[in-house]
């Protein structure tokens, strides 16, 4: 099924291979690379699955590498770009985290995995658990280098840098802890007038235990949680009412849940495997506010007739106690546009760096900031120079524009942990328990 499997860098470099079938030249890597790096349809960022020289490339990116896997054959695109996204979790799970750094550092061990995974190009195992007991080698974790004692969420969904493997094995001291992320993507449409006319959430509660003995764990949702949505004589679709109820349209459980309390109680009770694993994966279409509202206002130059002056209002509707970090707003422009310069402004107070980028190939202005205190207004005064003088055709052609953030300790669908509870009869187990909350763009669409 799978020709080749390989890791590469973002520069290119090959730091892990796998020729399972030996069907597909040995620079396979090398076309992929140059493929991805010089991708100029329409000016975007090369799709998962392409095909060169009757060759089929997949490859998901993680953190700071790419995962691709190679075949001629006519295979399922999900199925291999799912088993990428469980190799990088096995990755996560046994070296800690994955980067360049920690696959180099741990060649061996992963080596090791991938040869239990994948048998001649077949999938065969894909738990962290069960391949424990055909891993030999020990692993190298990096140290972290956040020093705060509570790690951080990056754009993965836990960020935990730590082995499933006992650390007594390795010689070190075994902490036991226990990390519940609640981890929402968010997809919102909006009309040219800053309505919004789609909403959705995808959400998953992510569990990654290091507790001794595996012992069971009980875990607590909000008590107003409603799940299902019912329709009325009209054909229309609604959630099931309640005042101040989270509503969920669906959900599904991993296969260790007991059920037994959830009618009842809203509790959750499982024995964690090793691993990062979603505990739970749920889906709502609620009315929820979203994070932030985008506004534009395009003017007339009256000293040049072939100049447009451009504004870019962003505001963040969330609490001014939260932030939101690496937020990114993409302005496609049109090409009338020959060339433009950009001024900041910020209405409130000052709330991280922010930068601009125009990249002229793919016709788009990217405004970035490192972090967004909630509560605060930014405007961006673009000055736009275009080839015709006709402001009409700027207003024609910009748009729609698209938002990538991550908002920690943020929840779009008030989805909480009420408590978690270690079923363990010994007053003196104390583990740490972590419960963190992350909010990231899946499609942000502003329409102007």
């Amino acid at each position: 099924m799978i020709s080749q499997f390989y890791i590469l860098s973002l520069r290119g470099d090959t730091i892990i291979l796998r020729d399972y079938l030996g069907n597909v030249p040995k620079r396979s890597s090398e076309v992929f690379f140059r493929k991805v790096k010089f991708w100029d349809k329409e000016g975007g960022d090369a799709p998962p699955v392409f095909s060169v020289d009757g060759v089929h490339y997949l490859h998901v990116r993680d953190a700071s590498v790419l995962l691709v896997a190679t075949t001629r054959e006519n295979v399922s695109p999900s199925l291999i770009l799912e088993l990428l996204k469980r190799i990088a979790g096995i990755i996560k799970d046994y070296c800690g985290l994955l980067s360049e750094e920690a696959v180099r550092k741990n060649f061996l061990l992963v080596y090791e995995l991938l040869d239990e995974v994948i048998d001649y190009g077949y999938p065969q195992n894909s738990s962290s658990e069960a391949l424990k007991e055909f891993v030999l080698n020990d692993p190298t974790v990096l140290r972290p280098r956040n020093k705060s004692s509570v790690p951080s969420i990056g754009k993965g969904p836990t960020g935990v840098i730590k082995s499933v493997l006992d650390t007594n094995r390795t010689g070190g001291a075994k902490r036991d802890e226990i990390f519940v992320d609640i981890v929402e993507k968010i997809s919102c449409t909006f009309n040219a007038g800053g309505i919004l006319q789609t909403s959705q959430v995808d959400g998953s509660v992510q569990v990654k235990s290091y507790l001794t003995g595996n012992p069971a764990i009980s875990l607590a949702l909000n008590e107003n949680l409603a799940i299902g949505r019912r329709e009325d004589g009209h054909g229309h679709s609604h959630s099931i009412p309640g005042a101040e109820a989270v509503m969920l349209d669906d959900c599904n459980f991993h296969e260790s849940v007991s059920l037994d309390r959830f009618e009842t109680e809203r509790a959750l009770t499982l024995v964690p495997p090793d691993g990062e694993f979603a505990v739970m994966n749920y889906r709502s279409t609620s009315n929820f506010k979203p994070p932030f509202k985008v506004y534009t206002i395009i003017e007339d130059d009256p000293h040049a007739p072939a100049k447009a002056v451009l504004f870019i209002k962003l505001r963040a509707e969330f609490a001014d106690s939260k932030a939101a970090a690496g937020l990114e707003v993409v302005c496609p422009l049109p090409h009338e546009v020959s060339r433009l310069s950009c001024e900041h402004h910020t209405e409130v107070k000052p709330s991280g760096s922010q930068s601009w980028d125009w990249q002229e190939r793919a016709r788009r202005l990217v405004w970035k900031f490192k972090r967004v205190q909630g509560g605060t207004e930014h405007v961006l005064k673009v000055r736009v120079t275009l080839e015709d003088g006709h402001t009409a055709a700027l207003k024609r052609g910009l748009g729609p524009m698209n938002l990538q953030f991550t908002i920690p300790m943020y929840c779009a669908s008030r989805l909480a942990v009420r408590y978690l509870q270690i079923m363990k009869n010994d007053p003196k187990y104390q583990p740490y328990r972590w419960v963190r909350y992350v909010t990231m763009s899946n499609s942000y669409v502003i329409r102007t």
